[in-house]
Protein backbone atom coordinates (compact mmCIF):
# COMPACT_ATOMS: atom_id res chain seq x y z
CA UNK A 1 0.00 0.00 0.00
CA UNK A 2 1.06 3.56 -0.82
CA UNK A 3 1.48 5.88 1.59
CA UNK A 4 -1.41 7.95 -0.75
CA UNK A 5 -3.63 5.55 0.30
CA UNK A 6 -2.71 5.53 3.35
CA UNK A 7 -3.68 8.80 3.63
CA UNK A 8 -6.96 7.99 1.85
CA UNK A 9 -7.28 5.79 4.76
CA UNK A 10 -6.61 8.22 7.18
CA UNK A 11 -9.04 10.32 5.81
CA UNK A 12 -12.24 7.75 5.82
CA UNK A 13 -11.13 7.13 9.21
CA UNK A 14 -11.59 11.25 10.38
CA UNK A 15 -14.71 11.41 8.02
CA UNK A 16 -16.42 8.57 10.15
CA UNK A 17 -14.97 10.21 13.50
CA UNK A 18 -17.23 13.61 12.54
CA UNK A 19 -20.01 11.82 11.33
CA UNK A 20 -20.31 10.07 14.24
CA UNK A 21 -20.79 12.98 16.36
CA UNK A 22 -23.08 14.44 13.57
CA UNK A 23 -25.10 11.30 13.81
CA UNK A 24 -25.29 10.74 17.66
CA UNK A 25 -26.31 14.88 18.13
CA UNK A 26 -29.16 13.63 15.57
CA UNK A 27 -30.55 11.06 17.08
CA UNK A 28 -30.57 13.07 20.53
CA UNK A 29 -32.49 15.72 18.78
CA UNK A 30 -29.69 18.78 19.47
CA UNK A 31 -29.06 18.68 15.89
CA UNK A 32 -31.64 19.25 13.19
CA UNK A 33 -30.18 18.40 9.58
CA UNK A 34 -31.28 20.04 6.46
CA UNK A 35 -32.52 17.41 4.47
CA UNK A 36 -31.78 19.18 0.99
CA UNK A 37 -28.07 19.86 2.02
CA UNK A 38 -27.71 16.53 3.33
CA UNK A 39 -29.79 14.25 0.62
CA UNK A 40 -27.69 16.29 -1.88
CA UNK A 41 -24.34 15.92 -0.38
CA UNK A 42 -24.91 12.54 -0.32
CA UNK A 43 -26.45 11.99 -3.83
CA UNK A 44 -23.52 13.73 -5.65
CA UNK A 45 -20.76 11.84 -4.78
CA UNK A 46 -22.25 8.37 -4.19
CA UNK A 47 -23.96 9.06 -8.05
CA UNK A 48 -20.16 10.32 -9.11
CA UNK A 49 -18.71 7.17 -7.28
CA UNK A 50 -20.90 4.95 -9.57
CA UNK A 51 -19.84 6.59 -12.75
CA UNK A 52 -16.50 6.79 -12.10
CA UNK A 53 -16.26 2.89 -11.25
CA UNK A 54 -18.52 2.32 -14.43
CA UNK A 55 -16.06 4.13 -16.29
CA UNK A 56 -13.00 2.23 -14.71
CA UNK A 57 -11.30 4.82 -12.79
CA UNK A 58 -8.74 4.52 -9.92
CA UNK A 59 -10.67 2.46 -6.94
CA UNK A 60 -9.08 4.69 -4.43
CA UNK A 61 -10.50 7.68 -6.36
CA UNK A 62 -13.53 5.88 -6.49
CA UNK A 63 -13.67 4.92 -2.40
CA UNK A 64 -12.86 8.95 -1.75
CA UNK A 65 -16.13 9.66 -3.84
CA UNK A 66 -18.18 6.59 -1.88
CA UNK A 67 -16.69 7.93 1.83
CA UNK A 68 -17.93 11.55 0.78
CA UNK A 69 -21.19 10.34 0.10
CA UNK A 70 -21.88 7.55 1.91
CA UNK A 71 -21.71 9.32 5.54
CA UNK A 72 -23.83 12.28 4.29
CA UNK A 73 -26.53 9.49 3.31
CA UNK A 74 -26.41 8.25 7.08
CA UNK A 75 -26.53 11.65 8.39
CA UNK A 76 -30.10 12.33 5.64
CA UNK A 77 -31.41 8.83 6.93
CA UNK A 78 -31.12 9.77 10.68
CA UNK A 79 -33.04 13.02 10.55
CA UNK A 80 -35.94 10.83 10.08
CA UNK A 81 -35.78 8.43 13.00
CA UNK A 82 -35.89 11.54 15.39
CA UNK A 83 -38.93 13.89 14.94
CA UNK A 84 -36.81 16.50 17.11
CA UNK A 85 -34.35 16.77 14.59
CA UNK A 86 -36.77 17.85 11.89
CA UNK A 87 -35.65 21.03 10.49
CA UNK A 88 -38.51 22.47 8.03
CA UNK A 89 -37.23 23.57 4.23
CA UNK A 90 -38.74 26.30 2.87
CA UNK A 91 -38.87 27.76 -0.74
CA UNK A 92 -35.07 28.98 -0.85
CA UNK A 93 -33.95 25.22 0.16
CA UNK A 94 -35.79 23.99 -2.47
CA UNK A 95 -34.89 26.27 -5.49
CA UNK A 96 -31.28 25.99 -4.15
CA UNK A 97 -31.76 21.99 -4.75
CA UNK A 98 -33.59 22.34 -8.01
CA UNK A 99 -30.38 24.53 -9.01
CA UNK A 100 -28.19 21.51 -7.46
CA UNK A 101 -29.85 19.05 -9.33
CA UNK A 102 -29.26 21.37 -12.50
CA UNK A 103 -25.78 21.78 -12.43
CA UNK A 104 -25.24 18.17 -11.33
CA UNK A 105 -26.66 17.22 -14.48
CA UNK A 106 -24.91 19.83 -16.78
CA UNK A 107 -21.47 18.33 -15.06
CA UNK A 108 -22.80 15.21 -16.07
CA UNK A 109 -22.64 16.00 -19.47
CA UNK A 110 -20.38 18.04 -20.63
CA UNK A 111 -16.91 16.70 -22.06
CA UNK A 112 -15.17 19.85 -21.18
CA UNK A 113 -13.03 18.69 -17.99
CA UNK A 114 -12.55 22.42 -16.39
CA UNK A 115 -16.56 23.57 -17.20
CA UNK A 116 -17.30 20.20 -15.81
CA UNK A 117 -15.46 20.76 -12.38
CA UNK A 118 -16.77 24.45 -12.82
CA UNK A 119 -20.70 22.82 -12.63
CA UNK A 120 -19.64 20.21 -9.98
CA UNK A 121 -18.59 22.97 -7.49
CA UNK A 122 -21.34 25.54 -8.09
CA UNK A 123 -23.95 22.21 -7.78
CA UNK A 124 -22.34 21.40 -4.54
CA UNK A 125 -22.05 25.07 -3.22
CA UNK A 126 -26.08 25.75 -4.08
CA UNK A 127 -26.28 22.29 -1.82
CA UNK A 128 -24.70 23.99 0.85
CA UNK A 129 -26.56 27.86 0.93
CA UNK A 130 -29.67 26.25 3.26
CA UNK A 131 -26.65 24.97 5.54
CA UNK A 132 -24.77 27.77 5.63
CA UNK A 133 -27.79 30.09 6.37
CA UNK A 134 -28.76 27.47 9.25
CA UNK A 135 -25.46 27.69 10.89
CA UNK A 136 -25.41 31.92 10.16
CA UNK A 137 -29.17 31.77 11.90
CA UNK A 138 -29.17 28.83 13.85
CA UNK A 139 -25.86 27.79 14.85
CA UNK A 140 -27.11 25.73 17.31
CA UNK A 141 -28.60 23.22 15.51
CA UNK A 142 -25.52 21.96 13.82
CA UNK A 143 -22.67 19.68 15.14
CA UNK A 144 -19.42 21.94 14.57
CA UNK A 145 -17.10 19.59 14.89
CA UNK A 146 -18.08 17.36 12.06
CA UNK A 147 -17.31 20.38 9.66
CA UNK A 148 -13.69 21.13 11.95
CA UNK A 149 -12.82 17.13 10.83
CA UNK A 150 -13.38 17.75 7.67
CA UNK A 151 -10.53 20.51 7.22
CA UNK A 152 -7.77 18.04 7.79
CA UNK A 153 -9.65 15.65 5.54
CA UNK A 154 -9.44 17.67 2.52
CA UNK A 155 -5.97 18.64 3.62
CA UNK A 156 -4.90 14.59 3.47
CA UNK A 157 -5.56 14.83 0.06
CA UNK A 158 -3.79 17.67 -0.87
CA UNK A 159 -0.71 15.33 -1.18
CA UNK A 160 -2.34 12.99 -3.36
CA UNK A 161 -2.81 15.76 -6.09
CA UNK A 162 -0.61 15.23 -8.31
CA UNK A 163 -0.91 18.14 -11.03
CA UNK A 164 -2.45 21.08 -9.80
CA UNK A 165 -5.15 22.34 -12.41
CA UNK A 166 -8.48 22.84 -12.13
CA UNK A 167 -9.72 19.44 -13.02
CA UNK A 168 -7.21 18.07 -9.81
CA UNK A 169 -7.53 20.82 -7.09
CA UNK A 170 -10.52 23.19 -7.14
CA UNK A 171 -13.31 20.96 -6.03
CA UNK A 172 -10.43 20.04 -3.01
CA UNK A 173 -9.97 23.84 -2.48
CA UNK A 174 -13.69 24.47 -2.35
CA UNK A 175 -14.02 21.55 -0.12
CA UNK A 176 -12.07 23.21 2.10
CA UNK A 177 -13.50 26.43 2.23
CA UNK A 178 -16.67 25.66 2.62
CA UNK A 179 -15.69 23.18 5.84
CA UNK A 180 -13.76 26.12 6.92
CA UNK A 181 -16.72 28.67 6.95
CA UNK A 182 -19.32 26.10 8.22
CA UNK A 183 -16.54 25.94 11.41
CA UNK A 184 -16.34 29.50 11.46
CA UNK A 185 -20.07 29.86 11.66
CA UNK A 186 -21.38 27.43 13.63
CA UNK A 187 -18.60 27.87 16.82
CA UNK A 188 -18.48 31.93 16.42
CA UNK A 189 -20.85 32.21 19.13
CA UNK A 190 -18.67 30.27 21.27
CA UNK A 191 -15.65 31.98 20.11
CA UNK A 192 -17.43 35.29 20.58
CA UNK A 193 -18.30 34.11 24.44
CA UNK A 194 -14.81 33.72 25.10
CA UNK A 195 -13.80 36.21 23.86
CA UNK A 196 -15.97 38.33 26.33
CA UNK A 197 -15.36 36.23 29.44
CA UNK A 198 -11.25 36.92 29.07
CA UNK A 199 -11.83 40.64 28.63
CA UNK A 200 -14.08 41.09 31.15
Amino acid sequence: MEWQHLLVVLSFCLCALGSFSYIRDTLRGTTMPNRVSWGLWAFAPLAGAFIAASNGADPWAVVRSFAAGFFPCIIFICSFLNPKSYWRLRWFDYTCAAISLFSFYIWIELDAPKAAILFLVLADLFASLPVLLKAWTHPETETGVTYLMGIPIFLLNVPAIRVWDVENCAFQIYLLLLNATLTALTYRKVWSGCSAGSSS
